[in-house]
């Protein structure tokens, strides 16, 4: 069971990938709920996870194609875990029709870049730092992410795109936060 501590969700999260071949439409993985928000049976708390880590939270199950199962009080929910839990954008990766489950198809060090493949033929990518340090990178290996050409790139959380990226010319630099995310989406640009 999963509880509001960086452990338990890092412990969870690196668990993940071994049951990908079975999730799909009809049968998904469960990694338990979010523990966001206020949290606790029989003893109530905001949650011990930073934001950052609540944000890293959110995008690894959405990118799993996890049933997103509300944990906190909703009587209590504060503007940040409603933000949280109400992106369209963020839950759209998580309800994609095609069904495919993100994995993790390459890493530097303790970032984890986790793919998504969706319906229409875009990719969301989660450069998700399991780090106690942020991550600065000039990132340049697309092919690693099998994602080629001129690609839109958008940033899920902000709702807006970043820019445009020839993935054989330019790097992409990310600054990730300590046991943080940034949660893209790749989409062609025909």
């Amino acid at each position: 069971d999963i509880e509001d501590h960086w452990g338990s969700l890092k412990k969870i999260a690196s668990s993940q990938e071994k049951w990908q071949p079975y999730a799909g439409p009809g049968h998904w993985n469960d990694p338990d709920m979010l523990v966001l928000g206020i949290v606790g049976w029989g003893n109530p708390h905001q949650t011990k996870l930073k934001p950052d880590e609540q944000y890293l939270h959110f995008s690894l199950w959405s990118l799993f194609s996890a049933p997103l199962l509300i944990g906190c009080d909703l009587e209590k929910m504060d503007d940040f875990t409603l933000s949280l839990l109400t992106n369209n954008e963020v839950i759209a990766v998580n309800q994609d029709p095609l069904g495919k489950q993100a994995t993790c198809v390459y890493s530097i060090g303790e970032l984890r870049i986790y793919v998504k493949e969706l319906e229409d033929g875009s990719k969301a990518v989660g450069f998700c730092n399991f780090d106690r340090e942020k991550a600065d990178i000039s990132f340049r290996n697309f092919d690693k992410l099998n994602i080629t050409g001129k690609q839109t790139v958008r940033d899920l959380w902000r709702q807006k795109d970043i820019r445009t990226l020839d993935t054989g010319r330019k790097p992409l630099s990310l600054n990730v936060p300590a046991h943080g995310v940034l949660l893209y989406k790749f989409t062609p640009v025909q």
